[in-house]
């Protein structure tokens, strides 16, 4: 090993991006697993090179002061140290350069072995450092082409990694051809035997949420927030939004000029309708706007219960409920309420019956009461502790 093989390691340095003291210790890793196989050492040996620059590099053998040697390669005597070291302690460790006849034994297979090491440890650097990149992107959106199908999930190029988007996480009505182009959630990283794994998602709400951070200048600069996402991916998405500042419409930012913004995620969302809603502390105003398109008569709500009883114009029931009861399902996600609705002849036939209009919430069958997907409260860290485990069978 002379200054050519320095630079070597010193562009490998440069071209793979891998710090010159990680290629330095495979090295030495190498040397040690060399030196074992050639003196048939059963022991951990540690040796340590040093290099002085236009000569040859110097090994030096790393051992530990014992009372009893047992392994002469890796272990020396209190007395044999202090020969060399009159400061030599029990448990400290020190250094003795390696004879000419090890290094010449040893040089019979060391380049061979040292290809093998170091080779696997580039190996292992280089994932080490994809995985680092991409696990501190979870949450994030990236850009990748569908590139092929394995059973039910979809193999999507990230361009350094192939990520898994698995069935779970892909919108049924969407085709995902070869070559195609999507913007995808990172939902999970995670270490695996032929490198990193990374899991995205077409179908998770928290997507819709990046899509509009992207596209609203006052979204990405904490102007306005998202309050809460409910959605059914691929048909219909409601999101809740409020401004810090009342001279800012957070509504009309989402939308945007002619509506270029909110239709710029719906073109990547492949056409999913949208929805978006003013979120205000009032649960009154505010389930009211979660039902929209449809006009509220009135919203009777019990807090302890969080439980709102809607009364809407007949005209407005079929749309105030939506198809499959979709509408109000979405706004009791977004609320986070339970919503019953009931039409305004409804509400006056059971006062004929004798029923009080201002009965219990509880009293009426519910349209819709389900649990909310993200908190109302949150500024945006929604994402569900999601891991690979649930995703090994498919990738297999």
């Amino acid at each position: 090993m002379n200054a050519e093989f320095i630079e070597a390691l010193r562009q490998l340095e440069r071209e793979k991006d891998i710090p010159f003291d990680t290629l330095w210790g495979a090295l030495e890793a190498a040397m040690s697993t060399a030196y074992k196989k050639t003196l048939g050492v059963d022991h951990e040996v540690s040796l340590r090179i040093e290099h002085v620059s236009g000569k040859q590099p110097i090994y030096f053998r790393r051992r530990v002061v014992v009372e009893n040697v047992v392994n002469p390669h890796g272990e020396v005597s209190l007395a044999e140290a202090r020969a060399s070291n009159a400061k030599a302690e029990l448990g400290m460790f020190i250094e003795d350069r390696l004879g000419d006849r090890d290094m010449e034994r040893m040089s019979r297979i060391a380049a061979q072995t040292a290809k093998q090491v170091v080779v696997q440890r580039i190996r292992e650097a280089e994932r080490d450092k994809v995985f680092d990149e991409y696990d501190q992107r979870k949450g994030e959106l990236l850009t990748g082409t569908v590139y092929r199908r394995e059973g039910r999930n979809v193999i999507i190029n990230l361009g350094k990694i192939e990520a898994i988007l698995p069935d779970k996480e892909q919108v049924e009505s969407e085709n995902y051809r070869h070559n195609e182009r999507f913007r995808f959630l990172v939902l999970d990283v995670r270490k695996g035997a032929k490198g990193p794994q990374v899991i995205v998602s077409r179908s998770h709400p928290s997507l819709i949420r990046r899509l509009f951070e992207m596209e609203v200048p006052e979204i990405a600069e904490g102007v306005v927030q998202i309050k809460s996402v409910a959605r059914e991916a691929g048909q219909r998405s409601k999101i809740a939004v409020a401004s810090k500042e009342e001279r800012v419409d957070p509504v009309g930012s989402c939308v945007g000029h002619r509506g270029q913004r909110v239709q710029a995620v719906v073109d990547e969302l492949r056409g999913e309708k949208m929805d978006i809603v003013r979120w205000g502390p009032d649960m009154r105003l505010f389930i009211t706007e979660s039902l929209s398109p449809a006009k509220v008569a009135s919203v009777q709500i019990d807090e302890e219960q969080s439980s709102a009883f809607v009364i809407v114009p007949d005209n407005q029931l079929s749309l105030a409920i939506g198809k499959a009861g979709q509408n109000v399902r979405l706004a009791a996600r977004l609320t986070g309420w339970r919503i019953d609705i009931r039409s305004e002849s409804q509400v006056a036939k059971d006062k004929q019956a004798g029923i009080a209009s201002a009965a219990p919430v509880a009293s009426a069958a519910p349209v819709a009461s389900v649990a909310p997907e993200t908190n109302t409260d949150d500024e945006g860290a929604d994402l569900p502790p999601l891991t690979l485990a649930d995703f090994d069978d498919d990738a297999e």
